[in-house]
């Protein structure tokens, strides 16, 4: 993919180039949000890669602007920003996904890949769902029925990687290797703790629990009863 990231730190940019540029990517760099969207709007790139507080005009404002223009680049915001508001404002702003800082680089090539496969579908991504559970990706909003469930970021991304890998068996230390970064310090236990808080939220809201533990071995997605 032919990719522009735009990010101001160096420390941070430089070895997203070296690792992106090994995983065949083409890497454009910029370090404002003003150069960012010029380049954008005048050349054609697979992927933004925008970091959200970037000086001058922040990601978000890039992101709105490209699509108030009707540009359908796909978007991935980079962000610290992990409370459930920022994320909603960010894909409502148009954004395709995004990764919260500080983060795994597989993880950050594995949400490339993901977009990559959803390229014929810009920034629309299908509602996922499971039974009469219903994920927006796109408005981070999940749904069971008309009732709208209150989930933190992580459940989010934790429900969406098991609806996105229908049948497929995770460990913890998968999971926590996808969707945490480094820092964190309480290792496997922050992965049980983060799903049980979601299964505890969505069997309060009238679901079936999606989640099926498979003991000493990890967890997938159960197939919804009919």
């Amino acid at each position: 993919m032919r990719i522009l990231l735009a990010e101001d730190d160096d420390r941070l940019a430089e070895p997203l180039i070296d690792y992106l540029s090994r995983d065949q990517h083409r890497v454009t760099w910029v370090s404002n949000g003003d150069r960012a969207l010029e380049a954008l709007l005048g050349d054609s790139y697979d992927l933004a890669l925008l970091d959200w507080m970037l000086p001058g005009r922040d990601g978000l404002a890039v992101v709105q602007e490209l699509r108030r223009q009707g540009n359908g680049t796909l978007v991935l915001m980079l962000t610290a920003r992990d409370a459930e508001a920022d994320v909603v404002a960010g894909l409502q702003g148009g954004a395709d996904d995004y990764v919260v800082k500080p983060f795994r680089m597989v993880e950050l090539a594995a949400r490339i890949h993901s977009l990559e496969r959803r390229s014929e579908r810009p920034y629309l991504p299908a509602e996922l769902g499971w039974g009469s559970l219903r994920l927006d990706p796109v408005g981070a909003r999940v749904s069971l029925g008309e009732q709208e469930l209150s989930l933190t970021a992580k459940e989010l991304q934790l429900l969406e990687w098991f609806l996105r890998h229908p049948g497929q068996l995770f460990s913890r230390a998968q999971l926590l290797e996808q969707l945490w970064s480094m820092e964190v310090e309480s290792g496997e236990n922050t992965v049980k703790t983060h799903l049980n808080n979601l299964r505890r939220k969505l069997r309060a809201a009238g679901s079936e629990d999606p989640i099926q533990t498979v003991h000493g071995l990890g967890y997938r997605l159960a197939a919804p009863q009919p």
